[in-house]
């Protein structure tokens, strides 16, 4: 076994005086943030039918140090339903007594509670409450994925329908008031109700409302009137607006129509939050855009206005931070999916631990969540939505009275959590990985195009484990039974992850036989070094990211390559991480042929026959190699061999054999992590009955004492 050598590490020692500058106070409006930074609005899935779930995971991150923590879109009328995808809603006393828990908790910390009021005009389709959508104009959100499509088409807003908006952000914020929210959001922003009235292809009218540009402000300029007059007092008024596309079009007097937007309403607002139009672009995934990417769209704002900005770019690196400060891009730093990777993030940097912030890699998997309406997800994270449920907290594990020793086998996404969680709890470790690196999976697939973030995953846990004494790494390790019982462990977990096979896929939608052939490859192969002759044909029904990125790759090498799938478009499921649209341009960028809509039914080493899922008919593509990415398996040759010698072990001392990651049940990486920080906090534990608590909201509140709104 090869020792894996620790390096000396420096704990912290307090605040760099480069990044002082992210603590100072920031006044918006009536109220002050404590410092810089501003989680905010995103979506999380948990409504106001999880509001224990909701509190927790929001206050973590005002534990953490974030000055601003935000809710999600908030509706403020049924008119505003966005089921089945998760929303909040401000609509009775329920509902702010469930607020209220997330407002109490975020105060304990000194933070302000952001709230985003939202109404989604006619992008909703108001599936539960049935009544018709609103729109400007009438004009709906022709949405092309199945899962925001519908068929009742939104009403055109008369004066008495824009009156009865007005009317309810007005009470929302009054309502929000009274929550116990210290900064009230108007939305006008991703295609929302205030976002309509901006944007021409939505706003026909030919009232006050609509036409110029300061016609198209109005609605919006009323929402900020309303707001301010229910709570400027006592809370300041946000407004959060999309610029990209009217930063496309060239303004009267300013050089866009953003410029103007912003012009015209440069006093009103205690803050602007400044955003991008649509979700690819505006929470962009690492494997297409970089840190810090909004500011060609927003950078103009604060030549405009006095008044604060907050905007986002998936800021990680504290000089990014300072940058965007001290340029005069931004006041405040927005995070979303930062402040779920790391809640600690600005306390690791108040205190000089930079190198332990848990980086964001942009997977999307929290946007995923949304979009599955369950609570988010990280990779980074494993606790982000279980802090309530499992009661784990983000950077804290309880110390054993009984440390185990515990030898994992795999050192991948599994295994590395696995042993950080288990080392963090007081136990002793052993992680033994047979190969030169750890990283498992991410060993090669931080090499694709676009994924060489996702490998924060393994450097921030081989930075952690570096300090800890109690736990031991091994590379170029790899064991069998007799080894492992040689070493005497109490405690074997198996993380040898999975391994992608050869199998074909049915009209039924299932992998059924193989594709046996010698210039049949899979992703392991190519891993391995193993490259197909072009031209090559990737055939794949896994769906997510490594048929694309995988084509890329290939494509990238200069060997010639076409992509095939059963789905009706090239790695489907990546809809629900937004990065759908983006690898269809980086196929086209790479002139790589797609063909949706078939299988792969053989192939004889110079002639692919491909049928169509629907109709059965045949097409042929000429090909000298085939890469199938489909389905993976478990790795379980050493946890068969283990429970195949189960007596032996027993009599050797172990105690117990696990599973966790791909050996268990193949998945995403941060099923992975997940799966590797569930065993290591239950180790030992005599579990309930039940997996997690189960929340529930809060009904008949009528004995909730609200405070009056203040005059």
């Amino acid at each position: 076994m090869r020792l894996f050598n620790k390096q000396d590490s420096i704990a912290g020692m307090g605040c760099d005086p480069r990044y002082e500058v992210l603590f100072e106070p920031v006044r918006i409006g009536p109220v002050t943030a404590p410092n810089r930074f501003y989680q905010v609005p995103h979506a999380s899935g948990m409504t106001n039918a999880l509001p224990r779930v909701r509190a927790a995971f929001r206050e973590a991150k005002a534990e953490g140090g974030w000055g601003v923590i935000c809710t999600g879109a908030c509706s403020v009328d049924p008119s505003s339903d966005d089921t089945p995808l998760p929303f909040a809603t401000m609509w009775d006393g329920n509902d702010i007594r469930a607020h209220a828990l997330m407002t109490e908790a975020v105060h304990r910390h000194g933070s302000l509670a952001g709230v985003e009021l939202w109404h989604g005009g006619a992008s909703v389709m108001n599936r539960t409450s049935r009544l018709p959508p609103l729109s400007p104009s009438g004009i709906p959100w022709m949405a092309t994925h199945v899962g925001f499509m519908g068929n009742l088409r939104p009403k055109t807003m008369d004066k008495a329908d824009i009156r009865a908006a007005l009317d309810w952000q007005a009470e929302g914020a009054r309502k929000a008031r009274t929550a116990g929210f210290d900064i009230v959001y108007v939305y006008a922003g991703m295609g929302y109700l205030g976002y309509e009235f901006l944007l021409p292809e939505y706003n026909h009218r030919i009232d006050e409302y609509g036409g110029s540009i300061e016609n198209r402000v109005r609605f919006v300029r009323e929402l900020i009137e309303v707001t301010k007059d229910a709570v400027g007092k006592d809370c300041g008024v946000a407004l959060r607006v999309s610029l990209e596309e009217l930063r496309g079009r060239p303004g009267r007097n300013q050089p866009s129509e953003a410029h103007e937007l912003i012009e015209l309403l440069a006093d009103l607002p205690d803050l602007f939050d400044v955003k991008m139009d649509s979700s690819p672009t505006d929470c962009s995934a690492s494997r297409f855009t970089g840190e810090g990417s909004h500011e060609p769209v927003i950078d103009f704002v604060k030549t405009l206005t006095k008044k604060p900005v907050v905007g986002v770019g998936r800021f990680t690196s504290p000089d990014t931070m300072v940058s965007q400060i001290r340029r005069g891009v931004l006041d405040l730093i927005g995070g979303a999916r930062p402040s779920i990777a790391d809640p600690f993030l600005p306390a690791k940097i108040r205190e000089g631990r930079e190198a332990e912030i848990r980086e964001c890699i942009g997977c999307n998997i929290c946007i995923s969540s949304w979009h599955d309406g369950v609570p988010v997800r990280c990779t980074q994270n494993p606790t982000a939505g279980e802090e309530w449920r499992r009661d784990w907290h983000p950077e804290r594990v309880q110390r054993t009275s009984r440390p185990e020793r515990v030898l994992i086998v795999g050192g991948g996404p599994a295994g590395l959590e696995c042993a950080l969680t288990l080392g963090r709890g007081g136990h002793g470790v052993t992680l033994a990985d047979g190969g030169s690196s750890f990283g498992g999976r991410l060993t090669f697939e931080k090499t694709l195009p676009g994924l060489a973030a996702w490998n924060r995953v393994v450097d921030y846990r081989l930075g952690r484990l570096d300090e800890m004494p109690n736990v031991s790494l091994y590379l170029e390790s790899a064991l069998g039974v007799d080894e492992i019982m040689e070493l005497a462990p109490q405690r074997v977990v198996v993380a040898t992850g999975a391994r992608w096979t050869n199998m074909l896929y049915t009209s039924m939608e299932i992998p059924v036989g193989t594709l046996d052939h010698r210039q049949v490859f899979t992703p392991d192969d190519i891993a391995s070094g193993r490259l197909p002759d072009g031209p090559t044909l990737v055939f794949d029904f896994d769906n997510y990211y490594m048929g694309g990125v995988l084509t890329e790759h290939l494509a990238r090498l200069g060997i010639s390559v076409s992509y095939v799938t059963p789905a009706g478009q090239a790695s489907a499921w990546t809809i629900m991480t937004n990065e759908l649209p983006l690898v269809h341009r980086a196929l086209a960028e790479r002139r790589v042929p797609v063909t949706t809509l078939h299988l792969l039914k053989s192939f004889d080493g110079e002639t692919a026959t491909l049928t169509h899922v629907f109709t059965g008919e045949e097409m042929h593509v000429a090909c000298r190699s085939v890469v199938i990415v489909g389905l993976r398996k478990p790795r379980n040759e050493l946890y068969d061999a283990l429970l195949a010698r189960a007596d032996e072990l027993k009599a050797s001392g172990i105690l117990g054999v696990e599973r966790i990651g791909d050996a268990l049940a193949p998945g995403a990486i941060a099923h992975a992590v997940h799966s590797g920080h569930k065993l290591a906090r239950e180790l030992g534990l005599v579990l309930p009955s039940r997996p997690y608590r189960r929340d529930t909201p809060i009904v008949d509140a009528e004995d909730f004492d609200m405070r009056a709104a203040a005059e």
